[in-house]
C-alpha cells in the first residue's frame, strides 16, 4: 500500500473514531470527503502552523461545516495546535473542537461555518479582498498577494440560496483564485438528491461563468490533486465537482442512514479493519512525517515571501508604504468629518450618510463595500471609488445585485480576508434576507457595517410590505450585533466612531425622510449609546426616549408639557447604551420619575428595560395602510398633541413619588 493510501486510511479511521467517541457527528461526510481534503493539505493548501494569520496564506472555508471531525483531524495531522486529546473532546462543552467549526476557538479555522451555503459566498468575499489586494498592491516580479481561496461544499451547500446568489457574482467578477470542491454524493438528510433537485449542476456552473473540472472517482488521491492543480491555472472561478460516496466503507454507505449518525463501536471496528488500522486516537511517524513535509513547505513559502517583502520595501517604498498603512488603524478627527455639518440640516440621514461614508473613505482606503441594486436609494456610495468588477479590480463599490443574503455574507468573508473596513446596505425592510449572515457576523465579531435606510413607517406609499416595523427589534436580538439609530449626524458619525473603536459588527438605521435638526447632540456622548439631549430640571418627574427620526418628536412632546419636569434621552445605540457604568445609566435614565415614556416607530419591547416604574410605549404594534409619509407617521400615532394627551392622562392616573 502506498504511504499516501496509508494515510488518508488513517485519516478516514480517525475521523469515524472521534464522531463515534463523541457518539454525535456526521460520518457520512466525513468518509466520503477525506481523500480530496487531504489532498488538498498534503499538495496545494499553504499554510504555516507557526503563524495562521500569515497574510499570504491560502484561505480554507469548509462550508459544509458539519465534516468538521474530518477537518479537526487534517488540522492535527498537519500540525496545527489541535491535539489528539482535542479529538476525544469532539462536541464536548469547552471544548477546541466544537459540533462545527467556530472562528478563534479551534487554531486554522478561517471562519465560522454550519449553516449550510453561508461558507461559499464566505469564500467569495475573500476572492474578492484577495483579487483587490493583489491588482492594488502587487508589481512585476512581486507577488506580494498571491494566495488561492478554497472552499468545501456539499449538496447541502449548494441547494441553499445564499451559495447560488454568491456562485452568480463570482462567475461574473471571474475570481479566479476560488477553487469550490463540491462534494457529490446525492444523498442528503430525507434520502437521495433527486427527490428535491434534478439539475444539471456542471451546467448550471458553466452558465454561470464557471470553469467546470469532473472528477469521477472522488476517493483517487491522484485524480484529487491532478485536479487541484489543474483548477489553480484557470483565469475564472473553478468548481471541482468529486463524486463520492458517502459514508465508504461501511455497512451503511451510499444512504441518507449514515449522513448524522456515528458508528457503532462494532461498526467502527469492521471500519478499521477494512482500512488496516489497528490503532485507536494514533498516526504513525511515517505518515506524521508525510504531512509535516507539507507544513515545511508552507513555513518555507512563509519566510521566502518574508524575504521577498524586505526587497519590495527597498525596490518599491511607496508602494510599500501603502501596503502597510492600508493595514493600520489610523487616527480619525471625527469633527472634521463634519465640516460641511450645516449643509445636511433636515437632510435625510441617508443622504447624510453618503456625505460622512464618503469624507471617512477619503481617510481610510480600506473601505469598501455596496448594495443590493440600491445605491441611488441608499446612498451608500464611494464616490470615484470605482466599481469592482472584472476589469477593475480597484473598484472599491461592489454591486452585488438583488442578493441580500450573499451580499451580507459575501461582506463577512471580507472582512475575515484581513483589516478592510467593508459596508454593506440595503432597505431595512429587506434586512429580513440577510439575518442568518448578520448572526454569523455577530458569532464571529467581526467588524462589518450594514446602512438600512427607510427606516420606519414614514416611507409611506411603498406600504406595508416595506414599512420595517418588527426588524429593529429583530436586529436587537442578535446577540453581539450593535443597533445604532441615530438622530442627526453628529450621532451618525458617533456609530462610525464606535464601529472602529470597538470590535464587532454594527448596524446603521437610516431615514428616507429628511429629519429636523435636534440641539445639544454630541458625538463623544452618543458614543456611550444614549444620553440627555433636553432636561428642564435636575429631577426629571417624565423621562422621554426615543431613538433617530423620533429624537426630535421627545424635544416637540417635552416642550409642549408645560408645567412638567421633563427630560428626553436620545437612545442611539441600547448595546453600547447598556455596556456603561451603573451610575452612568443611573444619570441618563434616573430612578424616582413618575413616568417613563419611549417614542419609536416600531414594535421593539426592549424599550421596556428601561422603564423603572410606569411608563408608556409609543409604537407601531400594526401593519400601516400606503399613503404620504407623514399621513401615515400621524396616523400610526407619531403626533405631538396625540403623545402630549396619552402623556397626561397617564400621569392623572399614576401616584406621583415624592
Amino acid at each position: 500500500m502506498r504511504l499516501v493510501d496509508k494515510a488518508i486510511n488513517y485519516v478516514k479511521a480517525i475521523s469515524a473514531e472521534t464522531i463515534t467517541n463523541a457518539k454525535s457527528g456526521h460520518t457520512g461526510v466525513a468518509l466520503g470527503a477525506s481523500t480530496i481534503l487531504f489532498a488538498l493539505f498534503k499538495d496545494h493548501y499553504r499554510f504555516d502552523i507557526s503563524d495562521t494569520d500569515f497574510l499570504n496564506r491560502d484561505r480554507f472555508v469548509l462550508s459544509a461545516g458539519h465534516a468538521s471531525a474530518l477537518y479537526y483531524t487534517l488540522l492535527s495531522m498537519f500540525g496545527f495546535n489541535v491535539s489528539l486529546q482535542d479529538l476525544k473532546d469532539f462536541r464536548k462543552y469547552g471544548s477546541k473542537t466544537p459540533g462545527h467549526p467556530e472562528y478563534h476557538v479551534t487554531d486554522g479555522v478561517e471562519v465560522t461555518t454550519g449553516p449550510l451555503g453561508q461558507g461559499v459566498a464566505n469564500a467569495v468575499g475573500m476572492a474578492i479582498a484577495e483579487n483587490k489586494l493583489e491588482e492594488r498592491f502587487n508589481s512585476v516580479g512581486f507577488k506580494i498577494i498571491d494566495n488561492y481561496v478554497y472552499c468545501l461544499a456539499g449538496d447541502g451547500c449548494l441547494m441553499e440560496g445564499v451559495a447560488q446568489e454568491a456562485i452568480s457574482l463570482a462567475g461574473t467578477l471571474k475570481l479566479s483564485k476560488l477553487i469550490l470542491l463540491y462534494d457529490s454524493n446525492d444523498v442528503t438528510i430525507d434520502g437521495n438528491l433527486n427527490i428535491a433537485n434534478r439539475e444539471n449542476v456542471a451546467k448550471k456552473f458553466y452558465s454561470m461563468g464557471w470553469n467546470v473540472i469532473k472528477v469521477r472517482n472522488g476517493n483517487s488521491y491522484s485524480a484529487c490533486t491532478k485536479a487541484i492543480a489543474q483548477a489553480k491555472k484557470a483565469n475564472k472561478p473553478t468548481v471541482i465537482i468529486f463524486r463520492t460516496t458517502i459514508g465508504i466503507g461501511t455497512q451503511k454507505e451510499g444512504t441518507s442512514a449514515i449522513h448524522g449518525a456515528a458508528l457503532s463501536q462494532d461498526e467502527l471496528a469492521l471500519l478499521k479493519e477494512k482500512l488496516k488500522v489497528k490503532e485507536s486516537f494514533y498516526v504513525p511517524n511515517d505518515i506524521r512525517e508525510l504531512c509535516m513535509v507539507s507544513a515545511r513547505k508552507g513555513k518555507l513559502f512563509h519566510e521566502k515571501w518574508n524575504q521577498q517583502l524586505a526587497i519590495y520595501s527597498s525596490t518599491h517604498p511607496e508602494l510599500y508604504k501603502q501596503f502597510t498603512s492600508f493595514f493600520e488603524k489610523k487616527n480619525i478627527n471625527y469633527e472634521k468629518i463634519l465640516k460641511n455639518e450645516s449643509k445636511w440640516a433636515g437632510e435625510s440621514l441617508r443622504k447624510i450618510n453618503g456625505y460622512v461614508l464618503n469624507e471617512f473613505s477619503k481617510e481610510l482606503l480600506q473601505i469598501m463595500g455596496g448594495t443590493a441594486d440600491l445605491g441611488p436609494s441608499t446612498f451608500a456610495v464611494i464616490e470615484n471609488g470605482g466599481k469592482f468588477s472584472a476589469g477593475n479590480r480597484r473598484g472599491r463599490n461592489i454591486h452585488f445585485g438583488i442578493r441580500e443574503h450573499a451580499m451580507g455574507a459575501i461582506c463577512n468573508g471580507i472582512a475575515l480576508y484581513e483589516d478592510f473596513m467593508v459596508f454593506d446596505s440595503t432597505f431595512l425592510a429587506f434586512a429580513n434576507y440577510m439575518m442568518p449572515a448578520l448572526k454569523m457576523r455577530a458569532m464571529m465579531n467581526i467588524n462589518v457595517m450594514s446602512f438600512f435606510t427607510h427606516d420606519s413607517i414614514a416611507v409611506g406609499e411603498d406600504g406595508p410590505t416595506h414599512q420595517p416595523i418588527e426588524q429593529v427589534s429583530q436586529l436587537r436580538n442578535i446577540i453581539g450585533l450593535k443597533v445604532f439609530r441615530p438622530c442627526d449626524a453628529r450621532e451618525l458619525v458617533a456609530g462610525y466612531k464606535v464601529s472602529r473603536e470597538q470590535n464587532g459588527p454594527i448596524s446603521f438605521i437610516l431615514t428616507r425622510q429628511g429629519v429636523a435638526p435636534v440641539e445639544n447632540t454630541s458625538i463623544e456622548k452618543a458614543a456611550n449609546g444614549g444620553y440627555v439631549v433636553y432636561s428642564n430640571s435636575d429631577k426629571p418627574k417624565v423621562v422621554i426616549m426615543a431613538s433617530g427620526s423620533e429624537v426630535p418628536l421627545a424635544v416637540e412632546v417635552a416642550e409642549k408639557l408645560k408645567g412638567k419636569k421633563v427630560s428626553v434621552v436620545s437612545m442611539p445605540c441600547q448595546e453600547v447604551f447598556d455596556m456603561q457604568t451603573e451610575a452612568y445609566k443611573e444619570k441618563v435614565i434616573p430612578s424616582g420619575a413618575d413616568l417613563y415614556v419611549s417614542i419609536e416607530a416600531s414594535n421593539d419591547l426592549s424599550w421596556l428595560k428601561y422603564f423603572k416604574g410606569a411608563g408608556i410605549r409609543v409604537a407601531v404594534d400594526n401593519y400601516q395602510c400606503s399613503g404620504k409619509g407623514d399621513e401615515v407617521y400621524q396616523n400610526a400615532g407619531f403626533e405631538s398633541k396625540n403623545i402630549v394627551k396619552l402623556i397626561e392622562k397617564k400621569l392623572s392616573t399614576t401616584k406621583p413619588k415624592k
